[in-house]
C-alpha cells in the first residue's frame, strides 16, 4: 500500500465510526425516523456516484406509472441553483424547472417519466408532506435515498456497480465508500448494476456476503442504448446509424469510462474525449473546446449523455453551424430477479 494512503487512511478511521454511530442511533430510535402516509421506495447506493441511480430510478417510476400507480420522486437536487427550501421540477403534467435550478438528475428524471411528480429539497420528509398538499401520491421513489435514514422507507434498494470493484474497498476519505460495507444489510434487495460487464460477479458479492453475514442473491441490471437525439433539432437517431462513425466523446458524470464503453460496443469510433467533472456546468467555452477538438481530428459527430444534454442544449442554437450533438439515451433492463423485484415494489414480496 502506497505511504501516500496512510493519511487518508487514518481520516477514514473517524469518518467510519461517524456513520456507524449515526446509523446505531437511528437503530436504535434515539434519533426519530418519520413517516409520509404512503409507500416510499430508496434507490441508492454505498460509493460516491456512478452506480446508475438516474436510470434505474427513471426505469421504476415508468414501470410503477405504467401500473396506474401516482408516482413521486424526491431528490435532494445536489448542485442545484436555486436556493428554494422546495422546489416542484414537474407536476406529472409539465416540467417546471431547468437543470440548473433543480438539478441535471430531478431535471432528466421529469423529462423521461413525464405522469411523476418530481421534487427536490434537504429534507425528504417536509418535501413529502409538501407534494402530498399539492398531489395525490400512491408511491414516493427517495432518489440517492440509502443514507437518507431519517425517513421510513418500506423498500430499501442498494446499487452496487459491477465495472466498480475498487470502489468497495475503502471508505472516503480513502477511498469511494458512504458507508462501511455492512450497512448493505439495512437493503431490502441488492442490485447489481452494469452486470453485463462483470468478468466476475462474485468478486463483487464476495466481499458484501462477508460483511453482512448474509448469502445475499443480488438482482442483476444492465444498461442499454435506446437511441440517440439530436439536442438541436430533438430528432430521434437510431443506435444503428451510428455504427462506423467517427466520434468525439464529452461528458460529466461519475462514470465516464461506462459512457465511452458502451458507445464503443455499438460500433462508434471515439477519436478524442473530454471528460469534464461529475454534474458540470458547461459553458460557452466548454461547447468551443469540443467543437474545435472535433474539428482537429475529423469526427464525423459529437456525442454525449442524456444527463449532460440538459445543460447543454440551452447554450446551442438550432441554426448554429458546427457538428451534429447526438445525446445517447440509456434504457434499464432486470437481467434476473425482475419478478422479485416487482413483487418489492409492489408491497407483497414472499420473502
Amino acid at each position: 500500500m502506497p505511504w501516500a494512503r496512510w493519511p487518508l487512511l487514518t481520516l477514514a478511521f473517524p469518518y467510519g465510526l461517524a456513520v456507524r454511530t449515526r446509523a446505531w442511533l437511528y437503530e436504535q430510535g434515539w434519533l426519530p425516523r418519520r413517516r409520509l402516509p404512503c409507500r416510499v421506495v430508496s434507490v441508492g447506493n454505498l460509493t460516491v456516484g456512478g452506480t446508475g441511480k438516474t436510470p434505474v430510478v427513471i426505469w421504476i417510476a415508468e414501470w410503477l406509472l405504467a401500473r396506474g400507480k401516482r408516482v413521486g420522486v424526491l431528490s435532494r437536487g445536489y448542485r442545484r441553483q436555486s436556493r428554494a427550501p422546495r422546489l416542484l421540477v414537474s407536476n406529472g403534467r409539465a416540467v417546471l424547472a431547468g437543470p440548473a435550478e433543480a438539478g441535471d438528475e430531478p431535471y432528466l428524471i421529469a423529462r423521461r417519466c413525464p405522469g411523476a411528480v418530481v421534487a427536490v429539497g434537504a429534507d425528504r420528509y417536509q418535501l413529502g408532506r409538501w407534494v402530498l398538499e399539492q398531489f395525490p401520491i400512491d408511491c414516493f421513489m427517495l432518489d440517492d435515498g440509502f443514507q437518507h435514514l431519517a425517513l421510513h422507507r418500506d423498500v430499501n434498494l442498494l446499487l452496487v456497480d459491477a465495472s466498480d470493484r475498487a470502489g468497495l474497498q475503502a471508505l472516503l476519505p480513502a477511498g469511494r465508500l458512504r458507508e462501511p460495507l455492512t450497512a448493505a444489510a439495512r437493503a431490502a434487495a441488492l442490485v447489481v448494476t452494469r452486470a453485463d460487464a462483470a468478468a466476475d460477479l462474485d468478486a463483487i458479492m464476495a466481499p458484501i456476503r462477508a460483511a453482512t453475514g448474509r448469502d445475499i442473491r443480488p438482482i442483476l441490471v444492465r444498461f442499454t442504448a435506446e437511441g440517440f437525439v439530436d439536442i438541436r433539432t430533438g430528432e430521434a437517431v437510431e443506435v444503428g446509424r451510428v455504427s462506423g462513425m467517427t466520434a468525439v466523446a464529452f461528458s460529466g458524470i461519475a462514470n465516464a469510462a461506462s459512457f465511452r464503453t458502451l458507445l464503443a460496443s455499438l460500433g462508434a469510433k471515439v477519436l478524442d474525449e473530454l471528460v469534464f467533472p461529475d454534474h458540470h456546468a458547461y459553458t460557452a467555452a466548454d461547447l468551443n473546446e469540443v467543437g474545435r477538438r472535433a474539428r482537429g481530428c475529423g469526427a464525423e459527430m459529437v456525442v454525449t449523455t442524456e444527463k449532460d444534454a440538459g445543460k447543454v442544449a440551452s447554450l446551442l442554437g438550432s441554426d448554429d453551424e458546427g457538428h451534429r450533438i447526438l445525446a445517447l439515451r440509456l434504457g434499464t433492463e432486470v437481467m434476473d430477479g425482475r419478478e422479485r423485484l416487482e413483487r418489492l415494489l409492489l408491497g407483497n414480496d414472499e420473502r
